[in-house]
């Protein structure tokens, strides 16, 4: 199941539980965010493709931090003119990880919890001994 929304001017193809870096946004890290400009839902029961957004459809996400790019350097040198200029540009984003879908008010899919698969416990503790492996000569 994913989506396209559109935010800050760029599309971008989102799942449950990604995390996306999109243009800023002027909210605060843990505050909730919706996306209602939803261009394509592939869901269970299909596709819905909007002329041009899916109507209902909304998703939703949380924001975890504020940053910034990386820097880009804008160097302009004339010839023989000794006439250079530096200029520097850090661009600011937000960074944004997806909860769920909506379509019309209902939710699609599973909660955001049952997609994560349990971690396996190292072998230092579990309670079963080792397997025993025999020597085997092979003539």
């Amino acid at each position: 199941m994913f989506a396209v929304i559109k935010t800050g001017g760029k599309q971008f193809r989102v799942a449950a539980q990604d995390v996306i870096t999109i243009p800023k946004l002027e909210l605060e890290p843990g505050a909730a965010v919706t996306f209602d400009n939803v261009l394509t839902l592939s869901h269970d029961g299909g596709i819905e493709v909007g002329a041009p957004g899916v109507a209902g459809a909304v998703i939703s996400g949380e924001v975890v931090e504020q940053t910034r790019g990386a820097k880009v350097i804008a160097f302009k040198k004339r010839r023989r003119q000794n006439s250079r200029r530096k200029r520097g540009h850090r661009q600011d984003f937000t960074v944004v990880r997806i909860n769920g879908f909506t379509l019309n008010g209902k939710a699609l899919g599973a909660p955001a919890a049952a997609g994560r698969r349990k971690a396996k416990p190292a072998a230092a503790e579990t309670n079963a001994e080792p397997a025993l492996v025999e020597s085997v000569t092979v003539e």
